[in-house]
């Protein structure tokens, strides 16, 4: 199995412009999330896809792969579809692509490796994704954590289909008052946003619209849903650490 892990990484952001070039002791995040992928076993290759030159120039600078994409894509799958369809016409091909979130730079290389794995635990897997289980009320309650439904684990494989995934607490837990009981009373996991594809079914992926589900929760895996698409997931242990706002980029540094 070939495998290809993409960063996308745009300059432009409303809450954070240039934060892919952002300093954290010493390197940027998006040379931090570039050297955490390379370390993952499961990866052949791995590509910043970006659609702009200061990006390009600074991860060409630490020699890192990069790829310039169009500045009109909507999303980091699109731009994703742009790198691996230029690779294609190239010659490199791939059974399955990963897309790396660029504003994790403490991304552990067992979590991408974990998710390729389900690939090979399912060869018929159409999309792959972690969870993660929530501990903290703050998380359950909190819109910015995104929350998963998921199916009962497979025997032997632990795999678990995504029945929805929302912004709201879910499910709800009816005769429950006390929102301090719900994490006794029941198992909740919260999305961990990193991607895996089956190239083949990636192109079909790339093809849809917007949908009426994506719209409402501004969540881009309800697109696939909605289109009868499969996400599997695998929960993980592991936290991450995503960089959202300035606020944030001190906290990182702080953790360092």
């Amino acid at each position: 199995m070939k495998t290809l892990g993409i960063i996308p990484a745009r300059h432009e952001s409303s809450r954070f412009p240039g934060k892919p070039l952002a300093d954290i002791n010493g390197k940027s995040m998006i040379q931090r999330v570039y050297e955490q992928c390379s370390k993952a076993k499961s990866l052949n290759k791995v590509v910043v896809a970006t659609d702009d030159k200061r990006i390009f120039n600074h991860v060409t600078s630490f020699g890192g792969e990069v790829m310039m994409t169009s500045d009109k894509h909507q999303s980091g799958t699109d731009r994703c579809g742009e790198v691996l369809l230029a690779l294609e016409d190239e010659g490199e091909g791939y059974d399955v692509m990963v897309n790396i979130q660029g504003d994790e730079p403490f991304i552990d290389p067992k979590q991408i490796d974990l998710i390729c794995s389900v690939f090979e635990l399912d060869p018929t897997a159409e999309i792959a994704t972690l969870v993660k289980r929530i501990q903290e009320k703050e998380e359950l309650f909190n819109p910015n954590v995104v929350k998963a439904v998921l199916t009962e684990k497979e025997e032997n494989t632990n795999l678990m289909d995504a029945l929805y995934f929302s912004r709201q607490t879910i499910p709800y837990l009816r005769g429950v008052e006390d929102e301090e009981h719900w994490l006794m009373r029941h198992k909740f996991y919260k999305h961990i946003g990193i991607y895996g594809f089956n190239v083949e079914e990636f192109y079909g992926v790339l093809e849809l619209k917007m949908s009426t589900l994506e719209q409402a929760e501004s969540l881009e895996q309800l697109r696939w849903l909605e289109n009868h698409y499969t996400v599997q997931a695998l929960e993980t242990t592991l936290e991450t650490f995503g960089i959202d706002s300035p606020e944030d980029l001190e906290k990182a540094k702080a953790y360092l």
